[in-house]
């Protein structure tokens, strides 16, 4: 029994093939998926897609690469009104892909930080080349009062501390498979289980055998079979304590 923690089934490489995806997830045992908004023009496409499949979750955010008009706190406080919309975000940090005055992105976390606060539901947090400043603003904005998901954590062992004190979950994407990713595969293997989370980032990030290819929520498997591996435990083990971790982060009843 799995969970795809954070995939983005609504974008066009995986929503025009939604059946087989869903049937692919079923075969593989993933028995719930968190697809996860990026903006919120797409936000109702996500919403519907929650509504209509009882193990499709949802959430509402705009992630930090997107340069447009800036959603209000309330605005987004009024989107999460919804029993299958679980989650802020994505939202947090990137200063790998965009340059030059950062600070409409910061703000931008703050007030989805703020809004989560409201909300009171946890935050789905990226942080690219931006660790300091995203710790920062997690203690300032006092995001561990609503805990959440540090997604396809590629960081440092002292930054997942750090996010593990505010009580976040540490999630591995496919890069874990990745036969170069030697440090972050140190990193899993130091982060105890039980604040560890797997996902697949779909439709990127395919793991290992399948990179380079469309990612889907089925392949979390891999995944969960990698950190099986480098944390020496059964695959069992590791399905059964990650889904448990994603129940309890959101205050669902047990899969």
């Amino acid at each position: 029994m799995l969970v795809d923690s954070h995939c983005h089934i609504d974008f066009p490489e995986l929503y025009g093939n939604l059946e087989s995806i869903l049937a692919s997830m079923k075969e593989n045992e993933v028995v719930a998926a968190l697809c996860v908004g990026v903006n919120l023009d797409d936000f109702p496409r996500i919403r519907t897609l929650a509504e209509n499949h009882p193990h499709i979750y949802a959430s509402v955010g705009v992630h930090p690469d997107y340069e447009v008009e800036e959603p209000s706190i309330a605005e987004i406080v009024r989107l999460s009104d919804h029993e299958k919309v679980i989650a802020i975000g994505e939202t947090g940090l990137d200063y790998f892909r965009l340059k030059g005055d950062l600070e409409w992105q910061r703000e931008r976390f703050r007030n989805h930080v703020r809004a989560a606060r409201k909300s009171g539901k946890p935050l789905i947090i990226h942080t690219r080349e931006a660790a300091i400043d995203t710790l920062r603003i997690m203690e300032e904005e006092g995001a561990s009062e609503v805990g959440g998901i540090m997604h396809c954590f590629t960081e440092s062992l002292e930054v997942a501390q750090a996010a593990i004190e505010m009580n976040f979950l540490i999630s591995f994407s496919g890069i874990v498979t990745f036969k170069k990713a030697l440090a972050l595969k140190e990193v899993a293997k130091r982060v105890p289980l039980e604040k560890m989370l797997v996902e697949t980032d779909s439709p990127y990030l395919a793991p290992v055998p399948f990179r380079g290819k469309t990612n889907q929520p089925a392949y979390v498997r891999h995944v969960a079979e990698e950190i099986a591996s480098l944390k020496g435990l059964s695959f069992e083990e590791v399905g059964k304590v990650t889904t448990e971790n994603f129940t309890r982060l959101f205050g669902l009843e047990q899969f």
